[in-house]
């Protein structure tokens, strides 16, 4: 079972990270774009996990306390186009408390340097002439109440998450 632990976001949310994926194609930019229901933050990708328990244990261990987080600009990882948040101690600390919760319990993580991004396209090319993103982001903020333990599968129309378990309000 593919799994990873993540911020899923508020209708409000939702719907203004809509618009923006509305915004970015208007300015030329094609290719796979992240559908509605599979918007989220990654605060830790474990892959292929075969005890969502052990998991889920591990995230009972945290203090969660709610917090907010605003989004803040746009960026890329080669094709990957996303949206980025604004620095957030709050989050920080809260993913190095799951990824030091994550290793006591000995559950396998990526442990790379934590980025906090919303993915919003995938294999993304500007159409020939354009690659610029839009002037503005509308403003963005959310009151995080929980995070979700989630499932990756793949089917014959992508990929879909699915809330295993979570930890919060």
């Amino acid at each position: 079972m593919r799994l990873f632990i993540a911020i899923n976001f508020d209708k409000e949310i939702i719907y203004s990270l809509k618009r923006v994926q509305g915004d970015l194609k208007k300015c030329g930019l094609e290719g796979r774009y992240t559908k509605e229901e599979n918007l989220h933050l990654t605060l830790a990708f474990i892959g292929e996990y075969g005890n969502p328990d052990d998991v889920l244990d591990a995230l009972e261990e945290l203090e969660f306390t709610p917090f907010e987080i605003s989004l803040s600009g746009f960026g890329s990882f080669g094709d990957l186009y996303w949206v980025g948040l604004e620095e957030n101690p709050h989050l920080k600390s809260l993913v190095k408390r799951l990824r030091k919760s994550l290793s006591d319990s000995q559950i396998p993580f990526d442990k790379k340097k934590f980025s906090p991004h919303i993915t919003l396209v995938r294999k993304g090319v500007f159409m020939k002439g354009k690659k610029s993103f839009p002037q503005h982001l509308p403003e963005m903020k959310m009151t995080v109440r929980s995070i979700s333990l989630m499932r990756s599968d793949f089917g014959k129309n992508g990929v879909n998450y699915t809330v295993v378990g979570e930890v919060g309000e």
